[in-house]
């Protein structure tokens, strides 16, 4: 028995995205991590009519949550369907978020151990006075062993367990910063698959960016009047792009003391919200000429540099994603970039054989275990109380309420008052088997807790501590189990959900 991969319905058709003139510009190229022995990848690059797809995410520990890998592969089975359909490069490449500075999003990660209970490890936090420094700026530090020596502990014996602990090794060690590790632990895992690592904090890539930054600073207040319009419309159209455009804030962020802070519109200079820094346009020009790495794109700005970048066709997001995507069409438009087609990566859950064997055991489906715990237990182990307790208890109800309501008729002939006391006794009566039943099913559930506990690991491991399984565990404990077959098998799983999405739907035009 194998892992199960079980997909997220589609809310909505698949559209397929469109071609776009091809072909990397070389000065990008080393901004792309390619390990060694895998240098065919830069020449897929740079094919004049090549073209990529692109996802991305901020850095993370020991690689984030399953989704990233999620996306990844994404990117790389849709990538591969296009590629056939157009018969020229489409190469999927994955934008490492490196100016991201959310550190308490990026300094953990999170397993099922052995027992079957969640776990994690954790980078010490970052004091709130601290500047808000970059990952790519950020170093792991000493604590990331006590966080690798956690993981080990909690990983069972398996023959994949020591070369997973050396992939992670390898990469996740004290003096390398957090964006680094991650990239570079991602692109070994994923470069067999077709997948380019893309580093956006690189100098090439600084370089290349920043005149459109610049440009979004120019144009700040055009662009927030145009991204207010839009917000409103959606917003009387039922849709919330999650999104609150602030009045005066730039998309762009400005590395300072603080570290990575907002530029805000005030009159005709720019201040940083933090760190109150201020400039005028001639001042942040000239910034941008000595010292591009400074700069960077927020949320809504990012796609587009991506696509003013390179020759995107799609990017590849989560439902957030994709629902604050939906305000970013005016940006493209007065910054004349042309727009990547934002499509869905796949969603899902992977279901271990253990879990399989608890649902099998139990006659419960995964929607019914991937709810919060109570009611399912409660229904199971009530099934198990015996048939004529089950059905002494109907029988005891039917005759409360058959008694009761003739007592009822004959009482309201006597005193219409009296119904109303009746009945508060009826109800009473009934509660009484119901406190009967009630109490059986506790004794039940103290004699069924080893089975009670199978279920709670089961659902431990595909909606852990009530959230989505992608959103919160960690690959490398699944790697470790079951391989690095488990990644090119579920790229295959990808694979053939666009492939049956994209069944029949028209070309674009």
């Amino acid at each position: 028995m194998t892992v199960e991969f079980v997909a997220t319905p589609l809310g909505a058709p698949l559209a397929p995205p469109a071609p776009r003139n091809g072909g990397v510009d070389p000065a990008l190229l080393p901004a792309f991590t390619v390990p060694r022995g895998h240098e065919g990848l830069l020449d897929r690059l740079r094919a004049p009519d090549a073209v990529v797809l692109t996802t991305g995410q901020q850095p993370a520990l020991f690689t984030g949550p399953l989704y990233t890998i999620h996306k990844a592969l994404s990117a790389a089975a849709l990538a591969a369907i296009l590629e056939e359909r157009w018969s020229r490069p489409v190469v999927p490449v994955f934008w490492v978020a490196g100016d991201d500075h959310d550190f308490a999003e990026a300094n953990h990660a999170w397993w099922i151990a052995a027992d079957g209970t969640v776990a994690g490890a954790s980078l010490p936090p970052r004091p709130p006075e601290a500047p808000l420094t970059p990952m790519y700026r950020e170093l792991l530090g000493p604590a990331v062993t006590d966080a690798l020596a956690a993981l080990e502990r909690d990983l069972p014996p398996s023959e994949f367990r020591a070369d997973t602990l050396a992939w992670l090794t390898r990469h996740f060690r004290p003096d390398a910063t957090v964006a680094a590790s991650y990239r570079d632990a991602l692109a070994e895992l994923l470069a067999p698959l077709g997948v380019v690592m893309f580093d956006s904090t690189h100098p090439a890539v600084k370089r290349a960016a920043v005149p459109l930054l610049l440009r979004a600073l120019r144009d700040s207040a055009l662009l927030e009047s145009d991204l207010a319009a839009l917000a409103d419309q959606l917003s009387a159209g039922g849709t919330d792009s999650g999104i609150t455009i602030g009045v005066g804030a730039t998309l762009v962020m400005l590395d300072c003391r603080l570290g990575r802070d907002r530029l805000l519109r005030q009159a005709d200079r720019f201040t940083t919200r933090r760190g109150k820094s201020s400039y005028t346009m001639s001042e942040l020009e000239a910034l941008g000429a000595s010292e591009p790495e400074r700069f960077s794109a927020n949320v809504l700005l990012r796609p587009v540099v991506e696509s003013a970048l390179l020759p995107t066709v799609a990017y590849l997001g989560g439902p957030g994603e994709l629902r604050y995507l939906a305000l970013t069409p005016p940006i493209y438009r007065r910054l004349g970039v042309t727009p990547q087609q934002a499509l869905p990566r796949w969603s899902g859950v992977l279901v271990e054989p253990r879990v399989t064997r608890v649902l099998e055991k139990f006659g419960v489906t995964l929607d019914e275990l991937m709810q919060a715990p109570g009611p399912l237990e409660a229904r199971l182990v009530r099934s198990q109380l015996p048939a004529d307790i089950v059905e002494a208890l109907a029988s005891l109800r039917h005759v409360i309420e058959a008694s009761y309501e003739a007592v009822g008729r004959r009482a309201a002939e006597i005193d219409p008052t009296l119904v109303k006391p009746i009945q508060g006794v009826r109800h009473q009566a009934l509660a009484g088997t119901h406190d009967v039943e009630k109490k059986l099913v506790q004794h039940l559930k103290k004699r069924e807790e080893t089975e009670l506990a199978q279920l709670a690991r089961a659902r431990a491991a595909v909606w852990p501590q009530g959230k989505p399984q992608e959103r919160l565990l960690s690959l490398p404990p699944f790697l470790a189990r079951y391989g690095p077959s488990l990644v090119t098998d579920l790229l295959r799983a990808i694979r053939e959900w666009y492939a049956e999405a994209l069944e029949g739907a028209p070309a674009p035009a």
